[in-house]
């Protein structure tokens, strides 16, 4: 089986900052993670080949150099090969554009790597939290998808896959090729092993740029392609602690609650 891992490096979420001009996060000197659902992504296909040892998992990012620090640290855990798409012209994309850039990508590294019989993906980046550019790749190649998945093996027909639901969960079958976005399961991602770890920090990974796109919709990239418009962004203020009440008594603890309470007409 031949999977396709779409990754995202995010910035720690403790340490957003956004550009006052563009809108758009500043991810220079801002310290970056591996989007955590699109580890789920990675841990279901590492599963699938727990079960199947010929299965490849290969790994595709967009954004910035520094997101090879991000498919390096895919690479230790379980992907194969990994790829990155960076560009001048990529960069402002929304979730429109990023989708179609993608889709692109992907169909180019098909010519390399041979058919994937599926796509992955986490459900949503924690950066921007729309769960769009998943679903939305699916439609630009014509793939049938599940969102929102849990678990998923392969089978005679196709991929069973655990989907959460709002009451229950549902066990869904699909056939392949397919894409399937995944939500946090039940267990926890593996770590890297030391071997792997070693082999991802000398891996060279390849970067497809505008170059390797001479077909690509040059009016459906960037921000010129992205209908989004973001008229603010903003960094919440840190909350301040509440009041502390430590009295010499349980009883005495909670008559200062209640006037506290009382006096800022919480209660009555």
């Amino acid at each position: 089986m031949n999977i396709l891992v779409c990754v995202k490096q995010v910035p720690d979420t403790t340490e957003i900052k956004i550009d006052p001009v563009t809108n758009t996060l500043i991810r220079s000197g801002v310290p970056s993670i591996v989007n955590p659902f699109d580890g789920y992504a990675l841990e279901a296909a590492a599963r699938i080949r727990d079960n199947h040892p010929d299965t490849k998992i290969i790994v595709l990012s967009m954004g910035p150099e520094q997101a090879k620090t991000a498919l390096k640290e895919c690479l230790a855990i379980a992907a194969d090969k990994a790829y990155l798409v960076s560009g001048r012209s990529f960069g402002g994309s929304d979730t429109l554009a990023t989708s179609y850039i993608l889709s692109c990508a992907i169909q180019k590294l098909e010519e390399k790597e041979g058919k994937f019989d599926a796509v992955f993906c986490g459900k949503q980046a924690i950066d921007g939290d729309t769960a769009q550019v998943g679903p939305e790749i699916a439609e630009h190649l014509g793939l049938p998808q599940i969102t929102y998945a849990l678990e998923t093996k392969l089978t005679e027909n196709g991929l069973e896959v655990i989907k959460e639901g709002e009451d229950e969960n549902q066990r869904l079958s699909i056939s392949l090729p397919c894409l399937i976005t995944f939500t946090k399961p039940a267990f926890d991602p593996r770590y890297p092993t030391l071997k792997r770890k070693l082999a991802a920090n000398r891996a060279e990974i390849p970067v497809l740029s505008e170059e390797d796109f001479p077909e690509i919709d040059k009016s459906r990239i960037g921000l010129k392609g992205s209908p989004t418009r973001v008229k603010s962004t903003f960094v919440p203020p840190k909350k301040q602690g509440g009041v502390k009440i430590q009295e010499e008594s349980d009883k005495a603890s909670a008559q200062r609650l209640f006037s506290l309470l009382s006096e800022a007409h919480i209660i009555e």
